[in-house]
């Protein structure tokens, strides 16, 4: 089982090249992670985009894309939708956000004739490394589920589930996490955490252990957890943390990154494949571990 990011990069390189569409892929940083991908042979790019900026910032970048196929749309829109077209084709494994809207490449996912629709919703996953913890941790969803029910919290801890079951964790430890440990009326995070938990014990959410409503201390540190007198195989050693909402999720994740100084690869589940998709603020580093993550992910499902 992979314990760290420098893991993931690793180990991807061990598997079968992946095909990567890349939508609107005129942005600097998206090239020097597909270039530092590309020499390391996990994937190969398919660069669809504005063929003369790309073709600039390549050779800036000294990235011979020579060999590559690029594909000239130079609206981002469009360039999502052939993006995705392609990979609902087959003639790509994966697709990556470049240089455009989020909400754009979405739109192009969820397209009903061409997009890479499975009936699930869509959920972001964030897999963080973290210096104080001693494994990777998936957190989820701090990017698109504003408030979600319990029907929708069911679906994003199966994605997040199926993500680290594609990562060679089999059965992931997974914490529905509220402000305390015990099931309180007035709290409803608490109360969709503890039906989590029996529906998981039902087989209703497969492939996992979910123990909770768990605080994020217990859910992540044994001792914080043997205090409390918490008998759990989840709590202390949680692999996937359910926030209950994107605000605590959006603070959790800053937090862990920039205070924490957590390594980020980003992840959008629940479509066909898995949307290679981090913030334009996130550093090259976040991008070349989201591709080594999601051509990982292709290479284990095949």
């Amino acid at each position: 089982m992979v314990k760290n990011l420098d893991e993931v990069f690793n180990k991807a390189k061990e598997y079968t090249t992946q095909k990567v569409s890349v939508a609107a892929a005129e942005d600097k940083e998206v090239l020097i992670a597909l270039k530092e991908a590309a020499e390391n042979e996990i994937c190969e790019p398919i660069l669809v985009g504005d063929e003369k900026k790309i073709k600039e910032i390549a050779d800036e970048l000294n990235f011979d894309v020579s060999s590559y196929k690029i594909i000239n749309e130079s609206e981002p829109a469009k360039a999502s939708q052939m993006a995705v077209k392609l990979v609902n084709q087959g003639e790509a494994d994966t697709v990556m956000k470049g240089h455009v809207q989020t909400r754009d490449l979405l739109k192009a996912v969820l397209d009903k004739e061409n997009g890479l629709r499975t009936g699930n919703i869509l959920s972001h996953i964030a897999i963080l490394d973290v210096p104080e913890y001693d494994k990777l941790l998936f957190l989820t969803d701090a990017a698109m589920n504003i408030a979600p029910d319990l029907d929708q919290k069911v679906n994003i801890v199966q994605n997040s589930v199926d993500i680290a079951n594609d990562m060679n964790i089999e059965k992931p430890k997974v914490a529905p996490l509220a402000a305390v440990e015990v099931v309180n009326p007035d709290m409803e995070a608490t109360k969709e955490a503890a039906l989590l938990s029996k529906m998981a014990d039902r087989g209703q959410i497969k492939n996992a252990h979910v123990d909770g409503p768990l605080a994020l201390d217990n859910a992540i540190s044994k001792e914080a957890a043997a205090q409390k007198k918490i008998d759990s195989p989840v709590a202390g050693d949680a692999d996937i943390l359910l926030v209950p909402d994107i605000e605590a999720g959006n603070i959790l994740y800053k937090s862990l990154t920039h205070l924490a100084k957590g390594q980020i690869a980003g992840i959008i589940a629940g479509a066909k494949t898995p949307v290679i998709l981090t913030s334009r603020a996130d550093p090259h580093e976040a991008k070349v571990y989201s591709i080594a993550a999601a051509c990982m992910m292709m290479a284990n499902r095949k």
